[in-house]
């Protein structure tokens, strides 16, 4: 089981003070999440196959880490990838698939515009609780199967808007590529480019590359999207307003 440690180094990357120690589940589980984003932009079903690799790999680490939080949030994207898997494979009688790229209505953007605010809202100001309440939450589900982890001293969130914000966009962003909205991708670009920031500021740099990276596939996913659903005879709420 030495794959599956954090302690298990593939190479130590010059960046910040000391190095970047990355190991080999990080590394295979970010290749996985970067094969998923891409093959995602392409329509290729495939994507959900490693992106359940990748939240494997992520969980793991997490819970490594003591993140138990974010080691929840795997477990719905988890949860998400199987619907997804299922939802872009559903097929009409001519052998096409069921689900087409599209844009939200306008009527459904207004809505899921007005969620999002108040939930970011609610978890920018309770979010430190609430993630102390998940943090048990997690520790009971693993004293359950036998797992003995002891409560992790939990520091005051260091940005709890930009947290917040990027947890619930995420949620939101990864239903609507179940269902193939547009809208998923420009959200991925939003979550990307403030995840870019925030860990350059805490001094993550390698992870902050690889939001780098993930920021350049969201806008290549958004174009080709967008490509896609005016193919499908689909167009975005400006063009339709017009």
């Amino acid at each position: 089981m030495d794959f599956f440690s954090i302690n298990n180094v593939m190479v130590t990357i010059p960046l910040g003070q000391g190095g970047y120690a990355l190991s080999w589940i990080e590394a295979i589980g970010t290749v996985f999440g970067l094969l998923c984003i891409w093959c995602a932009s392409r329509e290729k079903i495939v994507n959900y196959l490693f992106g359940l690799i990748n939240v494997t790999l992520f969980a793991a680490i997490f819970f490594q880490i003591q993140l138990y939080a974010s080691l929840l949030l795997q477990v719905f994207f988890f949860a998400a990838n199987i619907y997804g898997w299922y939802a872009w494979s559903r097929q009409t009688e001519n052998n096409e698939a069921a689900l087409k790229v599209r844009w939200l209505s306008r009527q459904q953007t207004l809505a899921l515009g007005a969620v999002c605010v108040v939930a970011i809202v609610l978890m920018t100001l309770f979010i430190d609780p609430v993630f102390a309440m998940l943090t048990r939450i997690m520790l009971a589900v693993l004293h359950a199967v036998g797992i003995q982890v002891a409560m992790p001293d939990l520091q005051p969130d260091a940005f709890p808007f930009w947290d917040s914000t990027m947890l619930v966009l995420s949620i939101v962003a990864m239903v609507l590529m179940t269902r193939k909205y547009v809208e998923n991708w420009l959200l991925w670009v939003v979550i990307d480019v403030i995840s870019v920031v925030i860990y350059a500021i805490q001094g993550v740099y390698a992870m902050s590359l690889e939001y780098v990276l993930l920021t350049a596939i969201a806008v290549m996913g958004s174009w080709s999207w967008i490509v896609s659903a005016r193919r499908n005879g689909y167009a975005p709420l400006a063009a339709r307003a017009s």
